[in-house]
């Protein structure tokens, strides 16, 4: 009875510490690196989910114009998160992953039909390269880290001809895209 109490223990004590252990890491870094540490995280986990979906694209899109966004996206973003991983390990962050939430994204986007798929592509492409275009603009403004500052910097540029790029291929697939408040597009794939 007791070893089943410890082994009990000592499992939720495992499951505790390895789901508050990136928070309490957050916590222990200076408030000035975790903006920081968030934006490697967060542009990491976006480009990671752009291989993985342009990949999806050259074998699900149904237009010329998707399959050739997916193919740049595959190799744009190879060199982008090798540039990423980089970075963070020369800034001494963790090499990034895949977040459950763009693996959530992935996985929608995985069990879509072929018919269905360069509409919803699209939009969320839109909707990803403006996240990421703010995501590098506020590190580009703000960040603490000058290696990190000076790569979003550099990096800015081309993500915002990525932005640009997506935007035009979701006009050609027939997403409405329109301009937010802040000047980047956003898109909704309509049927």
């Amino acid at each position: 009875m007791v070893v089943k109490n410890l082994v009990s223990a000592a499992v939720t004590g495992l499951l505790l510490s390895s789901v508050l252990g990136p928070a309490r890491l957050a916590a222990q870094q200076p408030k000035s690196l975790a903006s920081d540490s968030a934006f490697i995280a967060q542009a990491g986990s976006i480009g990671l989910l752009q291989v993985k979906l342009g990949q999806l694209a050259e074998k699900k899109g149904s237009s010329a114009a998707v399959l050739d966004f997916g193919k740049r996206m595959t190799a744009d973003y190879a060199k982008t998160n090798q540039e990423l991983k980089t970075a963070a390990k020369q800034a001494g962050f963790p090499t990034p992953v895949l977040s459950r939430q763009d693996q959530q994204i992935f996985d929608r986007f995985n069990t879509m039909g072929r018919g269905s798929f360069d509409k919803a592509y699209m939009a969320q492409m839109v909707e990803s390269h403006t996240e990421e275009v703010r995501l590098f603009q506020g590190e580009s403004a703000g960040g603490k880290v000058q290696s990190l500052k000076q790569l979003a910097s550099k990096m800015l540029p081309e993500m915002e001809q990525r932005l640009s790029l997506a935007a035009q291929t979701a006009r050609s697939v027939g997403v409405v895209v329109t301009a937010s408040a802040s000047g980047a597009a956003e898109g909704s794939a309509t049927n």
